[in-house]
């Protein structure tokens, strides 16, 4: 299983429309960055990825679920860019902050941090672990 980190607008597609979604999920549409296609295109079914409510709270809110692989994005009339299926899992106990991850010598590489902008990243398990840590939930 590999890890991720997705994000959202949250007054464009929050946490709890996710978690609303259900098991059904809904597709990670939108995507318009080629480095972020790529992501998308190496997620298998399965693969966690934490939920981050980007500009507005900048936080990880939540754990979904990758619940069908790569496909092309329905909303790009191009066909260029791709589409994944996801799920909510889990939300974590705390949010974790932006800031708390700047702040924590074990995340200082982190993709959050060095590719700010990229709107789906890699997460390493070590990231993983200590972002659940920190978020009260287990990784």
């Amino acid at each position: 299983m590999a890890y991720w980190l997705i994000k959202s607008e949250p007054d464009t597609w929050s946490w709890d429309e996710q978690i609303k979604a259900g098991a059904k999920g809904t597709a990670w549409t939108g995507v318009r960055n080629h480095a972020a296609k790529l992501n998308l295109m190496r997620m298998k079914k399965g693969d966690r990825c934490f939920f981050y409510h980007s500009n507005e709270g900048k936080e990880i809110v939540g754990i979904a679920e990758v619940i069908k692989e790569h496909y092309i994005d329905p909303t790009d009339k191009t066909e260029k860019f791709v589409a994944v299926d996801v799920k909510a899992k889990e939300p974590l106990k705390t949010p974790v902050t932006l800031a708390q991850v700047k702040l924590e010598p074990k995340l200082k590489n982190m993709a959050l941090i060095k590719l700010s902008r990229l709107s789906v990243q890699p997460v390493t398990d070590a990231e993983w672990t200590t972002v659940c840590k920190l978020g009260g939930v287990k990784p």
